[in-house]
């Protein structure tokens, strides 16, 4: 809107220029042709009243002597008859107030003024920043012989014309001031009222997430345009509560068949010597042999393993379906951690502590399961060749929180594993059912905390754990 008002502004402004230039130029034309023909009227009733001097060519200074200033102060212009070839023979400029330019008329105006049909032309033209305007026509005797060539020359003073122009201009631009503001003042409101329902849009759409129930749009008053996006995105949050439901859903059926394939996998693992064990008994079973007590006992000692086996196969699963129960407690972390490495006997350990005491409430069980799973995931990630394996454990506070971070020198972990580092049943190792990291994930987020890494392979892989102190 402020832009069409400005365009139209410069185009009235330039029109109305043009028009003034175009009436002034009409007006001084019409002005010098009236003119024109009044000089001429009196320069032919001159020639026809009964004078002493016969109207020849060589007569006309004489017949003019006095006359031609008389008339030229009535029209207010320049009179100037010359000779049919050209010759200066009389000016109404006075000599007393002017020097008189006595060159003739140039051959090419008394040529051109000869083959005109109309004996007339006209010229236009500037001297010292004055525009003048001339016509040239015949003069002829009372029987219609051309004795000479009449000069009529006016300046064009288009003073009051431009005077009229600026005040015309100054008002038009006092309006179109207004104007300008008026617009600025509408567009103003006219955008905020259609930004208002914009803005109200823009944040819902923000807000929407797949992990909650969001809240549909409701406008009382807005443009149809405005309520087309309004019902198209209520019907975008519709469906997409539908498919939130039906993902959740697939999501939870497929991670309990891949839960029940770990487990069947886990299980059958201990049956098979467990099995292999009770067919060799059978084979070999002698009830005379002197060695059967020992036979038993060793045979029961392997069923009694695999049996464990699977018990802790069983735990396992159970502990990592389950949330976690917390029993806070004020606890020294610093004091915890110790405790929780010396359970490790391996001399590349290291613990740094960054305060002597480091309070916080805490499950003292989770906090060491934590610690010794990270560390117990550290010492398995040291490459056989390692010659100088080199575990770091850090703890530290920063603002509200507990900072642990873990350290080593191993392997690393790989692009393509690092995705998948906190997934269940993902292991990299030979033995292991991959929840320990999963596990202690859902322990620290149980806290609202956080557990991050950052890895290079070849070169060794930092876990930082950060939890509230309250």
């Amino acid at each position: 809107m402020i832009l069409l008002v400005l365009l139209a502004s410069i185009l009235i402004v330039t029109v109305t220029i043009y028009q003034y230039d175009e009436q002034t130029k009409d007006y001084n034309v019409q002005r010098f042709a009236r003119k024109e023909k009044a000089t001429r009227n009196n320069i032919d009733i001159e020639l026809r009243r009964k004078t002493t001097y016969p109207v020849t060519t060589q007569n006309l200074s004489k017949i003019f002597q006095d006359r031609i200033y008389e008339i030229a102060n009535i029209h207010n212009l320049t009179i100037s008859m010359y000779d049919m070839n050209g010759k200066l023979l009389k000016s109404s400029i006075p000599y007393s107030f002017e020097e008189i330019d006595e060159t003739p008329l140039p051959k090419n105006t008394v040529s051109e003024l000869a083959n005109n049909s109309d004996y007339r032309i006209s010229k236009m033209r500037t001297v010292r920043g004055i525009s003048y305007q001339s016509s040239y026509t015949y003069i002829n005797d009372p029987r219609f012989k051309r004795i000479g060539i009449l000069e009529l020359k006016i300046a064009q003073d288009n003073g009051e014309q431009k005077k009229e122009l600026r005040e015309f201009m100054t008002r038009l631009l006092a309006v179109y001031i207004l104007m300008f503001v008026a617009a600025i003042a509408l567009a103003y409101f006219l955008s905020s009222y259609i930004t208002r329902s914009i803005q109200t849009i823009s944040s819902k759409i923000k807000e929407t997430t797949l992990n909650k129930r969001n809240e549909k749009i409701t406008l009382n008053a807005a443009s149809s345009e405005i309520n087309s996006l309004v019902d198209a995105y209520n019907n975008m949050i519709d469906q997409l509560e539908d498919s939130a439901a039906k993902l959740a859903q697939s999501e939870r059926e497929q991670a309990w068949r891949e839960m029940a394939k770990q487990v069947a996998h886990e299980i059958k693992n201990p049956l098979t010597p467990m099995r292999l064990t009770v067919q060799s008994f059978l084979r070999k079973f002698d009830p005379s042999d002197p060695k059967i007590k020992e036979k038993i006992a060793e045979y029961s000692e392997t069923l009694i393993q695999q049996i464990d086996v699977m018990s802790s196969i069983a735990s396992a699963f159970s502990d990592f379906a389950k949330m976690p129960t917390q029993r806070k407690e004020n606890l020294d972390v610093i004091d915890i951690v110790k405790h929780a490495l010396d359970i490790f006997n391996e001399g590349f350990i290291h613990y740094y502590p960054q305060e002597d005491e480091l309070h916080a409430h805490l499950d003292k069980t989770q906090l060491i399961r934590i610690i010794t799973n990270l560390v117990k995931n550290a010492t398995q990630a040291m490459r056989e060749e390692e010659t100088h394996p080199r575990i770091e454990v850090k703890v530290a506070s920063k603002n509200e929180s507990v900072v642990i971070t873990v350290t080593d020198n191993g392997k690393g972990i790989s692009e393509e594993n690092k995705k998948l580092i906190f997934e269940p049943k993902f292991t990299t190792k030979t033995s292991g059912m991959g929840l320990g990291l999963p596990m202690i994930k859902n322990i620290i987020e149980a806290y609202n905390g956080s557990i991050t890494f950052s890895s290079t392979l070849g070169v060794g892989t930092v876990f930082t754990v950060t939890l509230p102190k309250t």
